[in-house]
């Protein structure tokens, strides 16, 4: 990903906390010389500072085909919005898009029920754990030959991360009375997912005050 140094974010904990605010994510492969992608939610992990991402595919999606032959990249994507040039002290200015966005990189393993049953059962339980603790005694609850049905249909992926990107693109290339005026007509709008960009810029200006112009 193309990141200017202003935009770069390197926080292992913040992005780890981004990915799995936004963890429904995007994953891209390259099967027989094409991209394939596949949007799929994902389970973050941080074990011992390496961070590790978990998932799983339907048998019939090629995608996991490339798992283990090739780099895979999981892109988790945030808030956005358009920034008008009409908010800058500066009228000669271009128009732009202010946005959230991290990288991750990893050569993904493949979990079969078949080959390793208990890694299969921890990725459905961190799967449950994560998205619907709810539902965690009915699917104890199920006969064996339909769990075992279900997780036959799928194939499951662990994935170390070798590479993480993170872009905070929040107008700190600008004045800090630009990015100010930007944030604050952020707020104002209706739509939460322009005004929280607002606030992730408005977070962004408290944290760095020193890096701001």
């Amino acid at each position: 990903m193309y990141i200017p140094t202003n935009f770069r974010e390197d926080d292992i904990e913040k992005l780890v906390a981004f990915m799995r605010a936004n963890s429904f994510a995007t994953l891209v492969s390259i099967v027989n010389n094409v991209p394939v992608a596949s949007h799929i939610p994902l389970v973050v992990t941080v074990e011992n500072n390496v961070v590790k991402l978990a998932g799983h595919l339907a048998k019939a999606n090629p995608q996991w085909k490339a798992f283990g032959f090739g780099e895979t990249l999981a892109v988790f994507s945030g808030p956005h919005a358009y920034i008008s040039p009409s908010l800058y002290e500066k009228k000669e200015s271009v128009p732009t898009w202010n946005y959230i966005a991290v990288h991750a990189y990893g050569l993904p393993q493949v979990i079969t029920l078949s080959d390793s049953p208990e890694l299969m059962d921890k990725m459905i339980g961190e799967m449950i754990d994560t998205y619907d603790s709810d539902y965690k005694s009915q699917w104890h609850d199920l006969s064996d030959n339909f769990r075992e049905g279900m997780m036959n249909g799928i194939i499951a992926f662990e994935m170390t991360v070798t590479r993480l990107e993170g872009k905070y693109k929040l107008s700190q290339n600008r004045s800090h009375f630009d990015q100010s005026n930007v944030a604050d007509a952020l707020l104002q709008s209706p739509d939460s997912i322009v005004k929280s960009i607002g606030v992730a810029m408005k977070q962004n200006l408290e944290t760095y005050p020193t890096r701001q112009k």
